[in-house]
């Protein structure tokens, strides 16, 4: 038996980097404000005689779970594979991110790999927060580093989220937003230059737990643009979220050497010239993707302004869809 899982990249409007225990304990009412957009992440899994993972024209073979973890393309799947005791599998994966694009296409790709594959060893299925929890966790532990929930959820659930962190757990809630108009004003551009998030988060999160002043000041300014953002979102105000996913930047791409670069400022440039309201890099900056809020009129004029200034952007728009599986027939 096969069995496919459908899962959703998402886009952080703010808040980012708060999600990572326990920093956002330390700003009382700190939230992450994100929304699934409709670029998937794809997993397949069914049984067979090896281990065997394939992406794209990639194809990693094993003699067990161990083996797998133990390769650098496959290492992801085989530490999610030997936490569940999988046995034999070959697992196919798909995303339509660009690579290394910040939009959390890797925790997408985990919470779908453990939901397939506790369809085909016929277990109960687990809950949204198990499974975001074990996916956490598990990259956790292959990086030997901290990292977060916010991009985790928004493949599990689809829809515009408030992730608050709160002790004893995060508390996820969905906002009411009309996604179709939302998804009218957001533009998603690929700068053209992967990052790699955990890097950047080390390096934010360390300087937060030491106490450093400016650290304490940069969260506590992101922490506030997320609240009021998160507001604004519900009201439908658009011109105002687009504003403060501009302030949130303004604090954000302080917060060390390398989150902004001269590609991301470029192109927030040119889409600021053409009348966008504001917008931020996606995840921990450092490259991927930037998120924009722009009046629906000038859509076309920030699009083109954004291409000639080296962007790509991606054919992308909310989603309220949550995780979908499909067992083969």
């Amino acid at each position: 038996m096969g069995v496919t899982a459908r899962s959703w990249c998402r886009v952080d409007l703010a808040g980012g980097t708060l999600d990572i225990w326990p920093l956002g304990l330390f700003h009382p009412g700190a939230r992450t404000v994100n929304v699934a957009i409709d670029l998937a992440a794809t997993v397949r899994v069914c049984l067979a005689d090896a281990y065997r993972v394939r992406q794209g024209d990639s194809l990693v073979e094993a003699s067990s779970a161990a083996e797998l973890a133990a390769f650098p393309e496959s290492s992801l799947v085989g530490v999610v594979t030997v936490a569940l005791g999988l046995p034999p599998v070959e697992i196919e994966l798909a995303s339509q991110s660009p690579r290394g694009g910040g939009l959390g296409a890797s925790s997408a790709m985990v919470v779908a790999l453990i939901a397939a594959a506790e369809q085909v060893l016929g277990r109960e299925p687990s809950s949204a927060a198990a499974r975001a929890h074990l996916a956490r966790d598990l990259e956790a532990r292959l990086m030997a580093l901290p990292t977060g929930m916010q991009d985790h959820y928004p493949g599990l659930l689809g829809g515009a989220l408030e992730i608050r962190q709160e002790p004893g757990g995060e508390v996820v809630r969905r906002l009411s937003v009309d996604l179709e108009a939302l998804g009218d004003r957001l533009l998603v551009v690929y700068s053209g230059v992967s990052h790699f998030s955990a890097g950047q988060n080390w390096q934010v999160v360390r300087r937060r737990l030491d106490g450093e002043r400016e650290s304490v000041e940069l969260f506590s300014g992101i922490a506030e643009a997320a609240a009021e953002l998160s507001e604004a979102l519900e009201a439908g105000d658009f011109p105002r979220v687009g504003t403060l996913m501009g302030r949130e930047w303004s604090f954000r791409r302080r917060l060390a050497e390398g989150v902004s670069t001269p590609e991301l400022e470029r192109l927030l440039e040119a889409a600021r010239e053409r009348g966008a309201w504001g917008g931020k890099a996606c995840g921990a900056g450092g490259g991927g993707c930037l998120a924009l809020l722009c009046p629906p009129e000038r859509r076309a004029e920030v699009t083109a302004a954004l291409e000639k200034a080296g962007g790509q952007v991606l054919r992308a728009r909310p989603t309220g869809e949550p995780l979908a599986l499909t067992a083969d027939k």
